[in-house]
């Protein structure tokens, strides 16, 4: 089963690339507890819980927020149940006009084919710098 737990984040990754957001929020649990790194600008709403909550609490903001916000996933790794991807956030934080290149790490625990629980690990100094709080 944890091959096709690999194949459900790698989708969701490619859904969140294309701006397939549909395709990200159906690939979640109804119930699904999202939780941002702690000190990271979308923290404020952790745990975000449902597919909507983590839509409205982090991709909008994302989305209007940044210049070509991208996750680049460098290694995707199995864990069974647990799925750990390691990477990179890129694109140009609009309020200040510094780009990111910031290491992040994000581990998914899936059940019943979907994901069910997230929780983000970020360089979050990187981040403050970009978006101007550091």
């Amino acid at each position: 089963m944890s091959h096709a737990n690999v194949e459900l984040i790698g989708a969701i990754y490619a859904a969140f690339a294309a701006g397939d957001v549909p395709g990200v929020l159906g690939r979640m649990d109804p119930a699904i507890e999202w939780h941002e790194a702690e000190n990271f600008p979308y923290a404020d709403g952790s745990p975000y819980i449902g597919p909507e909550a983590v839509a409205q609490g982090v991709f909008m903001r994302c989305a209007t927020e940044w210049d070509g916000f991208a996750v680049q996933v460098d290694e995707i790794v199995d864990g069974g149940d647990t799925v750990v991807a390691f990477g990179r956030y890129l694109g140009t934080y609009k309020a200040t006009g510094k780009a990111q290149h910031a290491q992040m790490a994000h581990v998914w625990r899936i059940a019943d084919g979907r994901a069910v629980w997230f929780q983000q690990y970020v360089d979050t100094l990187a981040v403050a710098r970009v978006t101007g709080t550091a």
